[in-house]
């Protein structure tokens, strides 16, 4: 068992009692400190430990890698209306010019224009490139330009969790894989069609 040192966080999955993350973006994770407070106040089970370990004078605890919540926490079917929502929901991509971008290069874009009458609400707010956002300005769409590429609706929860699975960490633990079901791709079984008689 190795120390544990303060140059590896390790942090731990929180999954809730029905075994899933409670998000996936951002992945629920918690610090190794609330993760082992949590477990002294038997709020959570250790499903998975890291070779690490801390010490007191009197005790000695492998850190867990994965816990999960004793008792349920419901999950919101409305989700805020946030801007890394709405940049969620349409997976960090520009619903003008269709392009992938990271968060500090979007922006949201109102459809309708808050100038023309249009609302702040998620029927009305689509992610947007600071160009497209710039090149649209106030004008209202048309058939001709600046139509978003995706309608924009609100989201479920269920959406949202889906959209982030499609975005994992850049560091994911061994003992988090048999939690997490990121959209890779699977490998097939081989098998052979048996000859009909």
């Amino acid at each position: 068992m190795n120390a544990l040192s303060a140059a590896h966080p390790s942090p731990a999955l929180v999954l809730n009692a029905d075994f899933r993350p409670l998000s996936y973006f951002p992945l629920s994770l918690w610090a190794w400190q609330d993760a082992v407070k949590a477990v002294f106040l038997e709020r959570v089970n250790i499903l998975s430990e890291y070779d690490h370990v801390v010490r007191s004078p009197s005790f000695e605890m492998k850190l867990p890698s994965v816990i999960a919540l004793k008792e349920f926490v419901p999950q919101s079917r409305r989700p805020a209306f946030t801007r890394f929502n709405v940049f969620l929901r349409d997976r960090f991509c520009c619903q003008y010019c269709g392009a992938r971008f990271p968060t500090h290069d979007l922006t949201f874009d109102h459809v309708v224009p808050r100038s023309r009458g249009g609302r702040t609400s998620w029927e009305n707010v689509v992610t947007a490139c600071g160009h497209c956002n710039l090149r649209k300005g106030d004008r209202m769409p048309t058939p001709k330009g600046f139509m978003p590429i995706v309608k924009p609706v609100q989201p479920s929860t269920y959406l949202l969790q889906e959209n982030g699975r499609a975005f994992p960490p850049n560091y994911l633990h061994e003992s988090w894989r048999d939690y997490l079901y990121w959209d890779s791709e699977l490998e097939q079984d081989e098998f052979e069609i048996a000859p009909a008689f």
